[in-house]
């Protein structure tokens, strides 16, 4: 016996818009879920500061700014950098919402006395510390105002990857 026409013997499944739509998105979503899962993992990872190069950890110690004498047209202060991370870090420029304009400068030393020159950036080493003095690295205080002995001014210096570092630096006389 035949079947009649347009009958199978077999009960086919026939695909509708609708089934096929559920079908491909059951099988998408192990996947979709797998990749959302990292995403928000790594993310979390991210937020931590774990993920990278580990950041410098910058503290400045022993700052001072030198008193000038009456009429001086700038003055100087000093600074010690140090970095307890495992990271490099650099000092791009120091200033004070106090005080007038500032310059990072290098003293000429003993060939070239009385000549300074403008430095533009300084490293300070993963580990290490750069220590600033009259005869080497300083800030110079372009017209500074009356600064006596005893007072303390905001000082911030800004690194590349540390960011601001605010320090309250005392006013002292004479350099050491």
């Amino acid at each position: 016996m035949r079947p009649a026409l347009g009958t199978s013997r077999t009960r086919g499944t026939r695909s509708t818009p609708r089934s096929l739509f559920t079908s491909t998105l059951r099988s998408a979503a192990a996947p979709l879920g797998a990749c959302c899962a990292a995403l928000i993992l790594l993310t979390a990872y991210t937020m931590t500061g774990l993920a990278g190069d580990p950041p410098p950890r910058i503290t400045v110690v022993d700052a001072r700014i030198i008193a000038p004498p009456r009429g001086a047209s700038s003055t100087a202060a000093y600074f010690e950098i140090r970095n307890t991370g495992v990271s490099r870090d650099t000092l791009l420029y120091a200033d004070s919402p106090e005080l007038g304009v500032s310059a990072i400068r290098r003293a000429g030393g003993r060939e070239r006395a009385g000549l300074t020159e403008q430095v533009w950036s300084v490293d300070v080493p993963a580990g290490g510390t750069v220590r600033m003095a009259p005869d080497g690295l300083g800030v110079l205080i372009v017209d500074p105002p009356v600064l006596k002995p005893g007072r303390e001014v905001l000082y911030n210096l800004w690194f590349r990857y540390s960011g601001r570092v605010g320090v309250r630096v005392p006013v002292t006389t004479g350099a050491r």
